[in-house]
């Protein structure tokens, strides 16, 4: 059987060498986790306090970029062992969305991937790391359609998360409650 061309001629191989994929411009590639625990009619999420730039001072989801050659949900289980110090197998993870929307981060184009776990708190200790300037769990509040959290002395809503994690949590938070 004779090797399939291309409308110029071209074999698969031949096509492959001359491509040039700078071309076309690419997104980064992010993953954000939602740890939530559930004790009773409690629930809470393990949230950070962003360190750097964009964002700083702001509370979010465990995340950050994927390395060239990593799956997605090994950058996931990497970012919230950097992170937290919460060591988990990529496989505890399950999808939430991937996120998409135009100017979600003032750095650029990004698109991420959310995940979620469900895990016992305590046999999860978060500890702040790379570049989370804390890690706390924060107790998980629902007025009508939308949700607040509460750690210590401090209560945040949706609103006051970074990026679009408002839309991450409410996603991931929807998931685990079906």
């Amino acid at each position: 059987m004779s090797e399939l061309r291309d409308k110029n001629g071209l074999t698969e191989e031949e096509f492959l060498k001359q491509y040039n994929s700078d071309g076309w411009k690419k997104p980064s590639l992010t993953a954000d986790i939602c740890i939530i625990t559930k004790a009773g009619d409690v629930q809470k999420i393990l949230l950070i306090r962003r360190g750097n730039h964009p964002c700083l001072g702001k509370w979010a989801t465990p995340g950050g970029f994927s390395e060239e050659g990593e799956c997605i949900e090994n950058t996931a289980a990497r970012e919230l062992e950097e992170e937290t110090s919460i060591k988990m197998d990529a496989k505890e993870l399950t999808l939430v969305g991937v996120y998409s929307k135009p100017g979600r981060d003032p750095r650029g184009w990004t698109v991420s991937v959310a995940f979620a776990a469900v895990v016992d708190a305590d046999k999860v200790k978060p500890i702040a790391a790379d570049d989370a300037a804390d890690a706390k769990w924060f107790t998980i509040s629902k007025t009508g359609d939308t949700y607040s959290f509460s750690a210590d002395n401090e209560t945040i809503t949706l609103d006051e998360l970074a990026f679009d994690h408002a839309d991450i949590v409410t996603d991931a938070l929807n998931k685990v409650n079906a």
